[in-house]
């Protein structure tokens, strides 16, 4: 594999060509119009613009990051995480023309990524699973029985969803049919498919997941577990590893639950099997995300592997060469996804120009991002700005470094989440470790965020470069340039 195309943007992308750089392997990005300065597009040795910001129209067509494929020669496309890396149908054009596909197969994905098909493959591995029903609901007055057989409160699910949508929580039975309703609508408008099935609502759990990596030889194991259960609308904001609940047992219980979710459906590549874990360490099947998840670092520096090198170790159809137990624990890392939300008000997003954007540095420290003072934030775009993990030799010592880093990072311009990373971090109920899903709605109210301080002088400062970075660049051009950087020459429009 001599050359591998991105199909993505932002800091995957550059996390992807970086280890990809390592290996030795040139790397192709695809671009929409608003990323044309992007850090990803000046990195990569190729570049590609695939059409106009919406990703709708350059992101999620397929035919144009393929037709780019095929024009430049490449070996291997990694898909990323979001937009097309769980297309079960990219996938399998990918392979169609004779390029490997950095991921599983199309086969795993199509049974993955429908919840209720993902269920009926791990029953017979003997999975844990949340009471409910089976497939998905044909008769609302049978869904009502076995409703009341589980007990309220129940949840409504989405079958091919994600992300909160077509997901209702049901208290009563006098409710039950008009919340159904309301989910298979709003289902059918997200994903395309109405189909929705119920389970027991399990109210305060937590949300712990399992890495799992396998080979094209049959071997899989699993890299530990991740805490993901500090969220805002049933999206992450704050991961760490390992969870701070598990004993061994259990830990060894899940890790061998969520290999055999992968052995279900003939896993090749990294992956991500969620549980859901009762106060009484009681875990339940949720789902399992066939990609790289955002959250992947904090595994990545407790393990001591690269998992984008895994990736595509694995797609060239190399054994992992390692076993469960050549795997271990050291030490813990905490991630804080800092977006562009203001916690302030309800997480909307806070888009914006950086007027002021300093990372944080030091040892244990690391910040995954694809921003440059002076860039704004893409409307058009999930908002986080970048990913700031610590690692430390344990969990107290990887708290206190993100409390560090946190007050080192320099950002004005916009609001970000930098200030809930700071208040979580010194909650007692995490610092205890006594957290689950409903931490922001039990603790966290927006008069107890922290004031971040910002030196006026610092910002002041950065202002005026900006202003002067922008006068640069609406100066005439002149007609010829000896200069002009190979990134600049190799920008090529689709």
């Amino acid at each position: 594999m001599k050359k591998i195309l991105v199909a993505n943007r932002g800091e995957i992308a550059l996390r992807v060509m970086r280890t990809a750089k390592e290996m030795g392997i040139k790397t192709v990005a695809v671009f929409s119009e608003a990323d044309r300065n992007a850090l990803h597009v000046r990195y990569a040795d190729e570049a590609v613009c695939i059409g106009p910001p919406p990703s709708n129209q350059s992101y999620l067509v397929m035919d144009k990051i393929l037709d780019v494929a095929k024009q430049l020669g490449v070996d291997g496309i990694h898909p990323g995480y979001g937009f097309l890396s769980e297309n079960a149908a990219f996938a399998r054009k990918v392979k169609e023309a004779g390029i490997t596909f950095i991921g599983p197969t199309a086969e795993a994905m199509e049974v993955m990524g429908s919840k209720l098909g993902a269920k009926a493959a791990v029953k017979a591995f003997g999975v844990p699973m949340v009471p409910g029903t089976e497939g998905a609901i044909n008769d609302v007055n049978e869904a009502k029985k076995i409703a009341a057989e589980i007990g309220y409160p129940v949840l409504v699910k989405a079958s091919a969803g994600g992300g909160g949508k077509g997901m209702r929580v049901v208290e009563h039975e006098a409710e039950f049919e008009q919340q159904v309703q309301m989910a298979m609508s709003e289902a059918l408008s997200a994903f395309g498919d109405g189909a929705v099935f119920i389970e027991k609502y399990v109210g305060s759990p937590r949300h712990i997941e399992f890495q799992v990596l396998g080979d094209t030889h049959g071997n899989i194991v699993h890299l530990f577990e991740r805490e993901c259960s500090i969220q805002r609308r049933h999206q992450k904001l704050v991961e760490e590893a390992p969870s701070s609940c598990l004993t061994p047992e259990v830990r060894k219980k899940m890790g061998e639950a969520a290999v055999n979710v992968a052995k279900a459906c003939n896993y090749t590549g990294a992956g991500t099997v969620e549980f859901l874990v009762d106060e009484k360490l009681n875990f339940y099947f949720l789902e399992m995300n066939t990609r790289l998840q955002v959250e992947h670092p904090v595994t990545e520096q407790i393990v001591g592997l690269d998992l984008v090198k895994e990736q595509i170790r694995v797609a060239r159809g190399e054994q992992l060469g390692y076993a469960q137990d050549d795997l271990e624990i050291r030490g813990h890392s905490i991630e804080l996804r800092v977006c562009a939300e203001d916690p302030a008000n309800n997480f909307l997003p806070d888009i914006g120009k950086l007027i002021t954007y300093k990372t944080p540095q030091g040892y244990g420290v690391r910040v995954d991002d694809s921003f440059e003072e002076g860039m704004d934030i893409p409307i058009q775009y999930d908002p986080m700005i970048a990913k700031l993990i610590t690692f430390g030799k344990n969990r107290e010592e990887a708290i206190n470094r993100m409390i560090r880093a946190i007050d080192d990072y320099r950002i004005s311009g916009i609001e970000t989440t930098l200030t809930f990373g700071k208040f979580a971090m010194q909650h007692e109920a995490f610092v205890s470790g006594n957290f689950d899903t409903k931490f922001i709605d039990k603790y966290f109210k927006p008069e107890l965020l922290p004031v971040r301080k910002i030196d006026d002088a610092f910002v002041a400062i950065a202002a005026g470069s900006l202003y002067k970075q922008e006068r640069k660049s609406t100066a005439p051009a002149s007609e010829s340039s000896s200069s002009e950087s190979s990134w600049k020459r190799n920008r090529k429009a689709y």
